[in-house]
């Protein structure tokens, strides 16, 4: 098999396509050739060396896959080769094949195209995750989202669409806005050139919001929680403040770490807030509630009510184009490998 891997630590060109021999699943797992497999910020972490769960260097990441199944494992039943799958993977999904355990694949609904298949997994699972397990979204709230216009943000914004009278505001550049105001953000705000801490008190009339979802970190998940209004919840699932110049520069990462707020019980008992974290992976043991997640996810998409968008397909050839495209922020949306 071909696989997009991460050599050492360090910029984009540290990724090279490697020839490495195809994956033989085990008991209880089946095999995917994989069409199309998805890319986040956790891939980016990885490669600079700050995603703790990462396998060292020399490994191929990649989180979620869609394609068709090409192999079963010993004693698995009610797959047959050829049916179109979608998953997720402990790491190796950057590849032309991918073994998965067989409770973490879903069969990909009709009309719904490989593309948006790898698309929905890891970013709509952390959003539904966050909004309905975490954050317990209710009818007329307001939800405040950064980086509103990747992958995990668009699927905030429409899953937030399904629940009556929420109010939505998203941190993105000012180019994004338009689509964040189509897709029904009520108040994008261009982090940029605005002070969103007072954007928001402005347009909240001091009053805050009541869900906080933050995967910048460090001195941000600070303003965030000041942003609570009482009963107010904070959910903090991601990092990437940390990644700096595509690089790990080591002072940058310790300037982070000390920049975080400590959250003291007593104190939230006094300001009525709480805080949250959620890490996908670090629940991938929890098979029956990501599973349920995941039907209940394309169970939407089979109503219509949600549909993945993907910003822009890239071979893996092109994964150091790729990586940086989405560590500088560009992509509107998901990016997909083209694993063909």
């Amino acid at each position: 098999m071909r696989a997009l891997t991460i050599t050492r630590y360090g910029d984009p060109d540290v990724l090279k396509v490697l020839d490495k021999p195809d994956p033989v699943p085990a008991a209880g797992e089946l095999r995917i050739k994989v069409n199309r497999a998805g890319l986040n910020f956790a891939e980016i972490s990885a490669r600079v060396g700050l995603y703790p769960d990462a396998p060292k260097p020399p490994f191929c990441a990649g989180y979620e896959v869609a394609g068709v199944v090409d192999a079963l494992g010993p004693g698995v039943t009610g797959w047959t080769v050829g049916e179109r799958a979608l998953g997720m993977c402990r790491f190796g999904g950057h590849a032309s094949h991918a073994v998965l355990k067989v409770e973490q694949v879903q069969r990909i609904p009709s009309g719904m195209t490989d593309d948006e298949a790898a698309a929905l997994p890891v970013n709509y699972l952390t959003a539904f995750h966050m909004l309905f397990r975490v954050g317990n979204l209710q009818p007329g709230q307001r939800v405040l989202v950064h980086m509103a216009a990747g992958g995990v943000g668009l699927a905030v914004i429409q899953l937030c669409k399904l629940v009556e009278g929420v109010e939505i505001f998203g941190t993105s550049s000012a180019s994004k806005h338009p689509l964040l105001r189509e897709m029904g953000v009520q108040h994008p705000i261009d982090y940029r050139t605005k002070d969103y801490v007072a954007e928001v008190k402005a347009l909240t009339n001091g009053k805050g919001v009541d869900l906080v979802l933050d995967a910048l970190g460090g001195a941000d998940w600070s303003k965030g929680y000041g942003l609570l209004r009482p009963a107010g919840h904070l959910v903090a699932f991601g990092w990437a403040n940390m990644v700096e110049d595509g690089k790990r520069n080591l002072f940058h990462v310790v300037r982070e770490f000390f920049s975080q707020k400590k959250y003291a019980p007593m104190s939230m008992m006094d300001q009525n807030k709480s805080v949250s974290g959620v890490n996908l992976g670090h629940l991938w043991d929890e098979i029956e509630m990501m599973s349920g997640h995941l039907k209940k996810l394309l169970a939407l998409v089979e109503a219509g009510k949600v549909k993945p968008r993907v910003d822009k397909v890239f071979k893996l050839a092109q994964g150091p184009d790729a990586h940086r495209y989405v560590q500088e922020r560009k992509n509107v949306g998901k990016v997909i490998f083209d694993c063909t």
